[in-house]
């Protein structure tokens, strides 16, 4: 039975109109006529037995059903165009590994340690998306994760990574007394949106008092927060790991106790299908055990 996929123009013009949510600019986009966004997106409705857009005069808009497709279909037109561009970009004989990870992790730990995989391993490319949220691996077209521990991984080959350890780190400029307790609660604050009760399982860990832990600047990454303490902000709770590079220069200090309750444990997410990549892939997880247990 042929599979009832609808045509890439329908997609790509639906799509478009979705994200602007105007025919016009969708037009513009895509280098078409208002009139060709308008039928195509009546042949993908006709097609479906449905309408995505709610009419009203000239203004359109999407109903309940249109945004959960435009969501649905955007993923797929991202990872088509993503599976596009690798293949068009692999050498003949080589192998690409497609691998989801937090940005943090990504920029300070994991690209600058590329090079020597590539040294070992130079049929073996690896491409890197920021994920910051646990998703369903299954059917994402990724081969795996680096990611932290986390129910929605049910299902999924585990492979213990390390375990991540949290510790305030600020600007020396900063620390201008030898009474580092006391000068945390006055010294700014800053949160990681994610982690918003951070500074306050930390106060009670530490015992540190702090008058008011919620307050203070919030940034998404913890590469944002490494930048404000950096630039002299205030105090930001990150992973340790992270910042090494600048606890050695002095360009960063941390005079406080690291934390243990705040502590996540970091694993690399594999299907429980690894499909033809799976010799690529066993490459991968043994150059990235060997990396962060150098000698064992």
């Amino acid at each position: 039975m042929p599979m009832k996929i609808p045509s890439s123009r329908s997609l790509l013009a639906f799509e478009a109109a979705a994200k602007h949510g105007n025919f016009a600019r969708a037009a513009q986009e895509l280098s078409l006529t208002e009139g060709a966004i308008s039928r195509q997106i009546a042949r993908l409705e006709s097609m479906l037995n449905c309408r995505l857009f709610d009419r009203t005069g000239s203004r359109v808009k999407l109903n309940p059903v249109g945004a959960r497709y435009a969501y649905q279909i955007r993923e797929t037109l991202e990872r088509l165009e993503r599976d596009t561009q690798s293949i068009m970009g692999m050498p003949e004989g080589s192998k690409n590994l497609d691998i989801a990870a937090l940005p943090t992790f990504t920029c300070r730990w994991l690209i600058p340690r590329l090079n020597s995989f590539y040294t070992q391993y130079p049929d073996i490319t690896v491409n890197i998306v920021a994920r910051t949220d646990p998703f369903i691996l299954t059917g994402s077209g990724f081969d795996a994760a680096v990611h932290f521990d986390h129910p929605a991984w049910a299902g999924m080959h585990m492979q213990f990574l390390f375990q991540e350890t949290l510790l305030p780190v600020c600007h020396p400029a900063l620390v201008k007394s030898k009474e580092h307790n006391a000068q945390l609660n006055k010294l700014p604050r800053i949160h990681r949106r994610q982690n918003p009760q951070a500074w306050q399982c930390y106060a009670q860990e530490t015992r540190i008092e702090l008058d008011n832990p919620a307050q203070g600047v919030r940034y998404d990454l913890h590469e944002m927060s490494i930048a404000a303490a950096l630039s002299g902000q205030g105090v930001a709770i990150v992973p340790r790991m992270y910042v090494e590079k600048e606890l050695n220069s002095g360009e960063l200090v941390a005079p406080w106790p690291e934390s243990i309750s705040l502590s996540k444990k970091f694993c690399l997410i594999k299907p429980a299908e690894t499909g033809i990549n799976e010799t690529a892939l066993n490459v991968f997880e043994r150059w990235l055990l060997a990396e962060i247990n150098p000698g064992t």
